[in-house]
C-alpha cells in the first residue's frame, strides 16, 4: 500500500465523498480517503425512520454536548456529528433543503464572490436527481436524490390547512429560492433508503484503483513542510500511521472537526495554540472562532386520534406492517422518516424575508 498519494481528503462525509468521487474520477490522480469512524454498514443509517436511532448511536455518532450556556441556563445542548462513511449526510433527518435566495446574495455582497444564489444555482442543479422534473431551478441528471412524499400525512394535511388560514402559501417546492409558506419537503432518498453522500458519489467510485478509503482511521494532525501541507498523520487499529499527498491536503472534517485538526497542526490563534504546547506554523485568528448554528427547539402536542407514526410503531401489529411494507414495496412511514412538512414564515412583520 503506498505511502504516498496524489491528494488526502481527511473526513468522509457530506463534502469529503464529493471531493473524493470528483478527484479520482479521471484515473490520472491517486486519492487516500480517511474517515474516523466504521463503514456505513449498520441497517439503521438507510432506513429513512432510522434517523431516530442513529441520531443517539454512541459508534456512528461523535455525539458533542456543548457548553453550558448562560443564554441557555447553563445547560449543555446535545450536538450530533456524524462518525461513519456519509458523515452527517448518513444520520440526520434527510430534509433536502438549499435555504433563502436572500441568505446566499447577503454572502456575496459580504465580500464573498461566487456565493451568491445565481452562481450557486448551476451547481444544485448539477448534484441532484430531482423527481419534480428539469426546470430552472432543479436537476435531473446528478448522483444525489431529492425525492418528494408521495403520501400525504394527516398531521402535515392539518398544519398545511392551519397555515393556509393565516394567509401562507401552500409550497410545492422548497428550493426555488422563494421558501416563504407551508408544504411537504423533499428528501435525500432513492428508492425508499437513504442516500447519502457515501451512496451517491463514493459507492460508484469505490472500486476505483486510484482511490482508497480507509475507515476507523482518526486524523491526528496535518503535516507541513514550512507552510505547504504534506501530509497526515493517523491513527488506526491502535498504530500511528503517516500519508503523505504529492499535490494537496483536502480538509473535510466539517465545521467543528477541521478548525480543530487546523489547530492541532500548528495553524490557528498563536496564543492559544502556544497555551497547549502546540508549535506554531500560521498564526491564523479566525480558525475556530464565529461558529454559528441552528437551534432545534421541541414542542409536544398531544393527539386526539392514534394517527402519529409513534402510534404505529407501538403495536406489533403496526411494527409488522410497516416493516413489510419497507421489505417488499421500498414504501410507508419507514421510508419517510420523521420530518415530513414544515413552514417558513415571518414572525418579525419587519423582516423582508421569512426568519423562522
Amino acid at each position: 500500500m503506498s505511502d504516498t498519494v496524489d491528494y488526502i481528503v481527511v473526513g468522509a462525509g457530506s463534502a469529503g465523498c464529493v471531493m473524493a468521487n470528483r478527484l479520482s474520477a479521471s484515473g490520472a490522480h491517486s486519492v487516500c480517503l480517511l474517515e474516523a469512524g466504521p463503514k456505513d454498514s449498520n441497517p439503521w443509517i438507510h432506513i429513512p425512520i432510522g434517523y431516530g436511532k442513529t441520531m443517539f448511536h454512541k459508534v456512528l455518532n461523535w455525539g458533542y454536548y456543548t457548553d453550558p450556556d448562560p443564554g441557555m441556563l447553563d445547560r449543555r445542548i446535545y450536538w450530533p456529528r456524524g462518525r461513519t462513511l456519509g458523515g452527517s449526510s448518513s444520520i440526520n433527518g434527510l430534509i433536502y433543503i438549499r435555504g433563502q435566495r436572500q441568505d446566499y446574495d447577503a454572502w456575496a455582497a459580504a465580500g464573498n464572490p461566487g456565493w451568491s444564489w445565481d452562481e450557486c444555482l448551476p451547481y444544485f442543479r448539477k448534484l441532484e436527481n430531482n423527481d419534480l422534473g428539469p426546470g430552472p431551478t432543479r436537476g435531473t441528471e446528478g448522483m444525489l436524490n431529492a425525492t418528494s412524499i408521495k403520501t400525504a400525512h394527516p398531521l402535515v394535511e392539518a398544519l398545511i390547512g392551519a397555515a393556509q388560514k393565516l394567509g401562507l402559501p401552500h409550497v410545492q417546492d422548497f428550493n426555488t429560492g422563494d421558501q416563504e409558506g407551508v408544504g411537504y419537503y423533499q428528501l435525500t432518498t432513492r428508492n425508499g433508503r437513504r442516500c447519502s453522500t457515501a451512496v451517491a458519489y463514493l459507492r460508484p467510485a469505490q472500486d476505483r484503483s486510484n482511490l482508497r478509503v480507509e475507515t476507523d482511521a482518526h486524523a491526528m494532525a496535518v503535516l507541513f513542510e514550512g507552510k505547504r501541507a504534506c501530509g497526515v498523520r493517523y491513527r488506526r487499529d491502535g498504530q500511528v500511521h503517516t500519508v503523505r499527498a504529492r499535490r494537496e491536503v483536502v480538509l473535510c472534517a466539517g465545521a467543528l472537526q477541521s478548525p480543530q485538526l487546523l489547530q492541532l497542526s500548528g495553524v490557528g490563534p498563536a496564543a492559544l495554540l502556544r497555551q497547549f504546547g502546540i508549535g506554531v506554523v500560521r498564526d491564523l485568528p479566525g480558525v475556530g472562532e464565529n461558529l454559528q448554528d441552528h437551534l432545534q427547539i421541541r414542542l409536544i402536542y398531544e393527539t386526539t386520534r392514534p394517527i402519529t407514526t409513534n402510534d404505529q410503531l407501538r403495536s406489533l401489529t403496526g411494527r409488522a406492517r410497516m416493516g413489510l411494507e419497507w421489505l417488499l414495496f421500498r414504501g410507508g412511514p419507514l421510508a419517510v422518516g420523521i420530518n415530513q412538512g414544515g413552514v417558513f414564515c415571518r414572525v418579525d412583520p419587519a423582516s423582508r424575508t421569512p426568519d423562522t
